[in-house]
């Protein structure tokens, strides 16, 4: 099933600001939170894609992307955000810490969500970037790279734990494994209960008391991966991909950071490339112009013999449709356009210059434009004016 309009998963316009998207995404949120859906699952599916909608448009960067690539702009392959259905409820928590509140992703105080949902921090890895190259023949087709990474990745002698072994653990005793610290203050209107991050666990409610030698304790390294991705055709100068959970890992277990691609188009020898439209400066000579030839055009797989008329004038434009790019979403192909260019010597013989003066005065080399020709200068005082 395709996936719906992020928009319309909010019911927001597109040109909602960023604190209309935040309403919009804590009232959905209210709406399907789990804690008050019980074994719904429906109400879980709407909750994560809600969330999902709020964590690309609350993103300039994404939002910028996803209004101009759509669905298929949010990822190296398909799905975008968290990685289309792979998200968890710890994702949300971890990433809307802000909306739900300190409590782990209670709205509800003490009615919902309080007692049964864990409220110990998880850790989030960083994303990283790379700039992939790529071939025009490479963006026409969609690609499959390897590429090769250093980046932060799990500890495998302790498994991501950053413990020596699995007895190398203490309940927080500040905490009491919970992860946070609860404060009463009183205040005019009464007692305020208040939450935070406990200061001497860093909120996993648990301390290493003897740390893995290899990573020092931290669950992660310092190594190189070799990374397959998928780049889909029709892609763009300037586009960024992400393959989530392929950035570095967290610390101790955590959630890995996102694998952001920058896409950097390689400049083609022959072709220009406008949008999905791709374009060719083909020259001919002045008598090729006149008498008609035929001549081969590059295309992104290979040449096309093309015919060119008699009397083809300096400035036409042909039109060699489906030979352009693919759309990204899927909305067709575009066109490759030959402009026509006839080419004047700048030195020729003596021989030469006698033939063109005895065509100097020829009645067929006499200037007749046609009135088609002629509203050329229209349009173009029409364009200033």
């Amino acid at each position: 099933m395709s996936k719906r309009d992020y928009y319309e998963v909010l019911g927001v316009p597109k040109s909602a600001s960023e604190a209309e998207l935040k309403k919009a995404y804590r009232k959905k949120a209210i709406q399907f939170h789990p804690d008050k859906n019980p074994d719904n699952k429906d109400a879980e599916e709407k909750f994560k894609e809600a969330a999902e909608a709020y964590e690309v448009l609350s993103n300039p960067e994404k939002r910028q992307r996803y209004d101009q690539f759509g669905h298929s702009g949010m990822s190296g392959s398909a799905g975008g955000g968290f990685g289309g259905g792979g998200m968890n409820m710890e994702d949300i928590f971890s990433h809307f810490g802000d909306i739900f509140g300190g409590g782990g992703g209670s709205f509800f105080g003490g009615g919902f969500g309080g007692g049964g949902r864990s409220s110990r921090r998880v850790n989030r890895g960083s994303n990283l970037r790379v700039k992939v190259k790529l071939t025009l023949k490479e963006i026409a087709e969609g690609v499959e790279k390897k590429i090769k990474v250093k980046k932060q990745v799990e500890c495998k002698s302790c498994s991501g734990s950053g413990a020596k072994d699995g007895s190398s653990f203490s309940t927080c005793s500040t905490c009491h494994g919970s992860g946070q610290v609860t404060r009463i203050q009183n205040t005019i209107l009464g007692q305020m209960q208040t939450a935070s991050t406990c200061p001497s666990c860093g909120g996993e409610g648990k301390i290493i008391t003897n740390r893995c030698t290899k990573c020092a304790g931290e669950g992660i390294v310092q190594d190189e991966e070799v990374i397959t991705i998928n780049i889909p055709a029709g892609v763009a100068e300037g586009m960024q991909l992400s393959v989530s959970g392929r950035g570095n890992a967290a610390r101790r277990g955590g959630v890995n950071g996102d694998l952001l691609i920058l896409v950097h188009e390689e400049e083609h020898p022959e072709l220009i490339r406008d949008e999905n439209d791709l374009l060719y400066n083909l020259f001919i000579s002045i008598p090729d112009s006149i008498l008609g030839t035929a001549v081969e055009i590059p295309t992104i797989e290979n040449k096309v013999k093309v015919k060119i008329d008699a009397g083809t004038q300096p400035g036409k434009i042909l039109r060699l449709r489906g030979k352009g790019l693919p759309d990204i979403n899927g909305y067709g192909r575009g066109d490759l356009l030959v402009k026509i260019n006839v080419w004047i010597p700048n030195t020729i013989s003596k021989d030469e210059k006698k033939i063109l003066e005895k065509l100097q005065t020829s009645e067929s080399f006499t200037p007749k434009p046609t009135a088609h020709e002629k509203s050329f200068f229209k349009k173009v005082k029409n364009f200033f004016d």
